[in-house]
Protein backbone atom coordinates (compact mmCIF):
# COMPACT_ATOMS: atom_id res chain seq x y z
CA UNK A 1 0.00 0.00 0.00
CA UNK A 2 2.50 2.19 0.86
CA UNK A 3 4.57 2.45 -1.95
CA UNK A 4 1.30 2.73 -4.29
CA UNK A 5 0.40 5.80 -2.27
CA UNK A 6 3.96 7.16 -3.05
CA UNK A 7 3.95 6.40 -6.63
CA UNK A 8 0.05 7.59 -7.23
CA UNK A 9 -0.62 10.38 -4.71
CA UNK A 10 1.67 13.06 -6.87
CA UNK A 11 3.19 14.74 -4.29
CA UNK A 12 6.49 14.69 -2.04
CA UNK A 13 5.82 13.63 1.75
CA UNK A 14 9.93 13.95 1.96
CA UNK A 15 9.21 17.65 1.70
CA UNK A 16 6.59 18.43 4.68
CA UNK A 17 8.39 19.94 7.46
CA UNK A 18 5.35 19.04 9.82
CA UNK A 19 4.31 23.02 10.33
CA UNK A 20 0.37 21.90 11.01
CA UNK A 21 -1.03 24.92 8.91
CA UNK A 22 -2.51 22.61 6.40
CA UNK A 23 -3.97 20.65 9.28
CA UNK A 24 -4.88 24.19 11.37
CA UNK A 25 -6.72 25.42 8.00
CA UNK A 26 -8.92 22.10 7.30
CA UNK A 27 -12.22 22.73 7.75
CA UNK A 28 -13.09 18.33 8.82
CA UNK A 29 -9.56 19.03 10.98
CA UNK A 30 -11.87 18.41 14.40
CA UNK A 31 -13.90 14.87 12.92
CA UNK A 32 -10.29 13.40 12.26
CA UNK A 33 -8.35 11.01 13.85
CA UNK A 34 -5.24 12.23 11.87
CA UNK A 35 -4.49 15.64 11.16
CA UNK A 36 -3.34 16.17 7.54
CA UNK A 37 0.15 16.90 8.48
CA UNK A 38 0.05 13.29 10.06
CA UNK A 39 -1.30 11.74 7.47
CA UNK A 40 1.58 12.71 5.87
CA UNK A 41 4.14 11.69 8.31
CA UNK A 42 2.71 8.16 8.20
CA UNK A 43 3.47 8.19 4.82
CA UNK A 44 7.04 9.39 4.95
CA UNK A 45 7.97 7.58 7.94
CA UNK A 46 6.62 4.04 6.46
CA UNK A 47 3.49 4.13 8.48
CA UNK A 48 1.43 0.83 8.32
CA UNK A 49 -0.76 0.11 5.79
CA UNK A 50 -3.62 -0.62 8.33
CA UNK A 51 -3.05 2.45 9.99
CA UNK A 52 -3.54 4.48 6.74
CA UNK A 53 -6.55 2.39 5.69
CA UNK A 54 -8.60 2.77 8.94
CA UNK A 55 -8.02 6.17 9.58
CA UNK A 56 -11.89 8.11 9.67
CA UNK A 57 -9.91 10.91 7.91
CA UNK A 58 -9.75 9.34 4.61
CA UNK A 59 -13.52 9.53 4.91
CA UNK A 60 -13.80 12.86 6.84
CA UNK A 61 -11.82 14.56 4.04
CA UNK A 62 -13.43 16.72 2.22
CA UNK A 63 -10.81 17.36 -0.88
CA UNK A 64 -11.42 20.89 -0.76
CA UNK A 65 -7.39 21.87 -1.45
CA UNK A 66 -7.21 24.32 1.56
CA UNK A 67 -4.22 21.80 3.12
CA UNK A 68 -2.74 22.19 0.12
CA UNK A 69 -3.04 25.99 -0.57
CA UNK A 70 -1.54 26.44 2.95
CA UNK A 71 1.25 24.44 2.49
CA UNK A 72 4.57 26.22 2.56
CA UNK A 73 6.26 23.48 0.61
CA UNK A 74 3.89 22.64 -1.68
CA UNK A 75 3.09 19.51 -0.35
CA UNK A 76 -0.20 18.50 -0.88
CA UNK A 77 -2.29 16.23 2.54
CA UNK A 78 -5.57 15.93 0.17
CA UNK A 79 -3.56 14.31 -2.30
CA UNK A 80 -1.73 11.76 -0.05
CA UNK A 81 -5.48 11.07 1.83
CA UNK A 82 -6.93 10.73 -2.22
CA UNK A 83 -4.37 8.21 -3.01
CA UNK A 84 -4.35 6.18 0.12
CA UNK A 85 -8.22 6.25 -0.35
CA UNK A 86 -8.50 5.26 -3.50
CA UNK A 87 -6.12 2.02 -2.31
CA UNK A 88 -8.80 1.20 -0.39
CA UNK A 89 -11.81 1.17 -2.35
CA UNK A 90 -9.59 -0.81 -5.24
CA UNK A 91 -8.94 -3.02 -2.63
CA UNK A 92 -13.12 -3.81 -1.77
CA UNK A 93 -13.82 -4.21 -5.29
CA UNK A 94 -10.64 -5.90 -6.51
CA UNK A 95 -9.46 -3.04 -8.61
CA UNK A 96 -11.57 -4.28 -11.17
CA UNK A 97 -13.79 -2.49 -14.25
CA UNK A 98 -14.40 -3.46 -17.72
CA UNK A 99 -15.78 -0.84 -19.88
CA UNK A 100 -17.71 -3.34 -21.45
CA UNK A 101 -19.63 -3.80 -17.86
CA UNK A 102 -20.64 0.02 -17.68
CA UNK A 103 -24.12 -0.33 -18.50
CA UNK A 104 -25.08 3.74 -19.13
CA UNK A 105 -22.26 5.21 -21.35
CA UNK A 106 -24.28 8.49 -21.60
CA UNK A 107 -23.02 9.84 -18.30
CA UNK A 108 -20.73 12.60 -18.45
CA UNK A 109 -17.24 11.48 -19.94
CA UNK A 110 -15.64 13.14 -16.84
CA UNK A 111 -17.68 10.55 -14.42
CA UNK A 112 -16.73 7.72 -16.41
CA UNK A 113 -12.43 8.55 -17.04
CA UNK A 114 -12.97 9.14 -12.86
CA UNK A 115 -14.58 5.88 -12.30
CA UNK A 116 -11.65 3.98 -14.73
CA UNK A 117 -9.08 5.61 -12.88
CA UNK A 118 -10.25 4.24 -9.48
CA UNK A 119 -11.08 0.63 -10.45
CA UNK A 120 -8.88 0.16 -12.75
CA UNK A 121 -4.73 -0.39 -12.75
Amino acid sequence: MHEWIVENCGTSANKCMACGKCSAACPAFAHMDYGPHHMVALLRNGGTPNTLATANTLWECASCHTCEQRCPRGVSPMRIIEAARQWVVRQQNNDHLVPEEVENPQVPQQLLVSGFRKYRG
